[in-house]
């Protein structure tokens, strides 16, 4: 038996969503005393894929078939069932993104197995096994228990800390029956020079307080000092000052920077459900009474239109 996890990559590299599946897969192998597997496919190079075993995998399956250039979910879903039989997982954790979610429902059909996606925390019992997760968009929380031999899981962003955990993991090079293709995919663009807001360790971040998105020049101004990622609060991204992909909430992206700035955002509770684990929080806003404080490690009360552009002078 093992606990078996799908190492997605990004144009041939892994990002720290991955490594924290490894350290969430590794922890629940260590309480069944098995084995944690990783599987890899598509190109990627050797000193990447070994990568893997400084978070505890203790064998590497991959495949560098061109048939994993893009994601086409019958072909991944053929492999990572195969791959499933193969080690005979028991447990079976995806990321917690459009094609986790997608291969965790496709391959809960093909093994017949239990699927909880958005799981927040290590199973609390394992016969059988209960599972925490997010309902109702985040606003609440369910403990879900799945009566099937295999468990599929998507573990949502930043929920569990990463560790390194070095073993000395073997690698294997999969050989595996996939179906033809039914879509092509003839291009892709990819967005260069933004940093990921899950994978950003700092992160800049505005609200209402800002007034208009034609004011995002100066936290702009201050991200680029900084490193760091934009983001915003739901309204700003409601009134279309900001795009959706920057929205952070419980209804859009749970971070966990080192680093939280929050500009002109009062701190209701949607908003803080997203970025609680954060490590430092400061804010910055007119509003003595406003709830982020109530979070914040470091507040500054006064008008951010004065404070931001003269701490980023600062910073310079």
């Amino acid at each position: 038996m093992s606990v078996l996890i799908y190492a997605q990559n990004w144009d041939g590299k892994f990002k720290k969503s991955v490594y924290e599946l490894l350290s969430y897969g590794k922890k629940i192998a260590e309480n069944n005393g098995t084995e944690l597997i990783a599987l890899s496919l598509g190109n990627v190079e050797k000193d990447e894929l070994e990568s893997l075993a400084n978070y505890g995998a203790d064998k590497i399956y991959f495949s560098n078939n061109s048939a994993f250039e893009s994601f086409d979910n019958e072909i991944f879903t053929a492999a990572l069932k195969q791959t499933a039989e193969k080690v005979a997982a028991k447990e079976i954790i995806l990321l917690h993104n459009n094609e986790g979610k997608a291969l965790g429902s496709h391959l809960s059909v093909a093994l017949k197995a239990g699927f909880v996606s958005a799981a927040v925390a290590l199973p609390e019992s394992y016969s059988p096994i209960t599972i925490k997760k997010k309902v109702f968009t985040g606003k609440a929380f369910a403990h879900v228990k799945v009566n099937s031999d295999i468990a599929i899981l998507t573990l949502s962003p930043n929920s569990f800390e990463i560790k390194e955990i070095a073993s000395a993991a073997t690698t294997e090079e999969m050989n595996f029956t996939l179906p033809t293709a039914k879509t092509k995919v003839e291009s892709r663009e990819v967005s260069k020079g933004k940093l990921l807001l899950t994978d950003a360790d700092l992160v800049v971040s505005g609200g209402r307080g800002l007034k208009s998105g034609e004011n995002w020049g100066m936290l702009e101004d201050l991200a680029g000092v900084l490193g760091a990622a934009l983001a915003c609060s739901r309204p700003v991204s409601d009134e279309g000052w900001r795009s959706h992909t920057e929205h952070v909430g419980q209804t859009g992206k749970i971070i966990a920077p080192n680093l939280y700035i929050a500009v002109g955002i009062s701190g209701a509770i949607q908003h803080v459900g997203g970025i609680s684990s954060s490590k430092c929080i400061v804010a910055i806003n007119k509003d003595p009474d406003a709830p982020i404080f109530e979070v914040a490690d470091y507040g500054i009360v006064g008008d951010a239109f004065k404070i931001v552009p003269e701490l980023t002078a600062a910073l310079k």
